[in-house]
């Protein structure tokens, strides 16, 4: 049996179930049934059924959904490394077997991006049985445990040397920029030895730390990183990137590219200068006042634009690029009136205690630690001149040192060995803003590791598992470049330098 639709001239056709028959030699066939009053889904689900279908009745479900993983964010992400070339870049692929270390080391990499989470739990969101999304199945895991994902990130740091060279050949050449910064991670346990207590940028009192150094390309993709003990201070680390570029890199001549408070006078002195590399770095406020001291900077150059070329004897053999922001200034007068005003209003209380005559404080030691304490709090100490005695406390604000902070607000100087024929002043200072580049995907592996506990070897673990952030942020950085500069514009980046 069979449904056919015959044509009706004008009118809608006629819908019949027929059946074909054999008479003699010939093949008929005859209409059982007219159909053309039934409903198209009737009429449908009867040809399913002619058809060797099943008949499903209307409130139950087709189909039964016994498990469904989530798949778009681990095509994008995983397609994205495979796109940029990241698998052969961690390690060639083996015809024989499957290359599981990579595999895994891809894994944690793929799930720092689309879902951090510490290795335990990564390993559960991998393996099939409690599976959070399809990238075990995608790149065809099986069983994943912790340890399996602590050995590979062993196998990882055997392979970091390697990797760093192929990346340093493919984004750093000769006379290139090259961006360093330093941060810091707060760690949990006692079981890593590169964990000291050191300067804390996490704000966490009491807890050990440690330090790694970022270098990366001009257009802030990640090359290499570093992880040094937790006291280990900034510039104690810049001899080991001088090393790192003119050895293990075979470059002979590049543009370092670091904070006022890593590339010092005395690290130009001791290690850039003699290793014939140039430098783009900032000067600190002690030395730009002592510019402004010496009259070689005039706030009148600024009356025009807002950048001017300087020159010092105190610099020879160096531009100085001296900037202003108008924005920055305003904020910095509003932040130091804030602070002066919450630390006057503490010493007017203190000043009220040793005034009373109901149990007033007494004795200038005593009356010392009380103001000490104050000061402290807002660290605007250096704009009051105190008097203290046994039984009289006074104070009152240094105007004529507020006004002389206050004329070189929003002012910040760009230092740099690069003739202007090489890198214009605009140019210059463009190169030393980069450095926020530098800044996010710090930012970014910060938030997927801090606090991160270490088992195991320690040490190995400690620059694998910073060599696998930094793969991680090769692939973020490339999803910035596709995205544009919606990553590194906004206020909180405008003339990092004065930060």
């Amino acid at each position: 049996m069979y449904i056919e639709t015959v044509p009706n001239r004008g009118s809608p056709p006629a819908i019949l179930l027929r059946e074909s028959y054999r008479d003699g030699n010939n093949v008929r066939k005859r209409t059982l049934l007219n159909l053309s009053h039934w409903p198209a889904e009737h009429v449908e689900g009867l040809r399913g059924v002619l058809k060797g279908g099943v008949v499903v009745a209307a409130e139950q479900e087709p189909f039964t959904i016994e498990r469904s993983l989530p798949h778009g964010h681990v095509a994008a992400v995983l397609g994205t490394a495979r796109a940029i070339g990241l698998e052969r870049l961690l390690g060639p692929k083996n015809k024989r077997e499957p290359n599981r270390p990579r595999d895994l080391v891809m894994a944690m990499i793929v799930s720092r991006v689309i879902a951090p989470a510490s290795k335990l739990a990564t390993a559960k969101a991998l393996d099939p049985a409690t599976a959070a999304s399809s990238l075990g199945v995608e790149l065809a895991l099986g069983d994943v445990d912790e340890s399996e994902l602590y050995a590979a990130l062993d196998w990882l740091h055997e392979r970091q040397g390697a990797i760093e060279a192929a990346l340093a050949k493919r984004h750093l050449k000769g006379g290139t920029l090259v961006l360093y910064d330093v941060s810091s991670s707060y760690v949990e346990g006692r079981c890593c030895p590169l964990a000291k207590r050191g300067h804390n940028r996490d704000g966490k009192k009491g807890k050990a730390q440690i330090v790694y150094g970022l270098l990366c390309a001009a257009d802030g993709c990640p090359v290499a990183i570093e992880v040094f003990d937790g006291n280990t201070g900034d510039p104690a680390t810049v001899a080991d990137q001088v090393a790192k570029l003119k050895q293990r890199f075979a470059i002979n001549h590049v543009v370092v590219v670091g904070d006022r408070g890593m590339i010092t006078q005395a690290r130009i002195d001791e290690d850039l200068r003699p290793a014939g590399l140039d430098w783009i770095t900032a000067l600190r406020a002690p030395a730009l006042q002592a510019l402004a001291s010496g009259g070689a900077l005039q706030m009148s150059l600024f009356d025009d634009r807002d950048l001017a070329a300087i020159t010092s004897p105190d610099f020879p053999d160096e531009r100085l690029i001296v900037c202003r922001n108008p924005d920055l200034a305003r904020e910095r007068a509003r932040k130091r009136e804030d602070l002066i005003k919450a630390s006057e209003r503490d010493l007017a209380k203190l000043a009220a205690r040793v005034a009373r005559n109901s149990r007033p404080l007494r004795g200038a030691a005593k009356i010392g630690v009380a103001v000490g304490a104050v000061l402290d709090k807002h660290k605007m100490a250096k704009h009051f001149e105190l008097t203290i005695a046994d039984d009289h406390f006074a104070y009152r604000r240094k105007t004529n040192q507020i006004a002389e902070e206050a004329a070189l607000d929003g002012l910040y100087a760009v230092r740099t060995s690069l003739p202007a024929e090489t890198l214009d002043d605009a140019a210059s200072v463009r190169a030393y803003k980069s450095l926020s580049m530098v800044d996010i995907d710090q930012t970014w592996r910060l938030s997927r590791i801090k606090g991160w506990r270490v088992w195991g070897n320690a040490r190995k673990q400690g620059a694998a598992e910073w060599q696998g952030c930094r793969a991680g942020g090769f692939e973020f950085g490339d999803c910035r470049r596709v995205r544009g500069d919606e990553f590194v514009e906004g206020p909180q980046h405008f003339d990092r330098a004065a930060a």
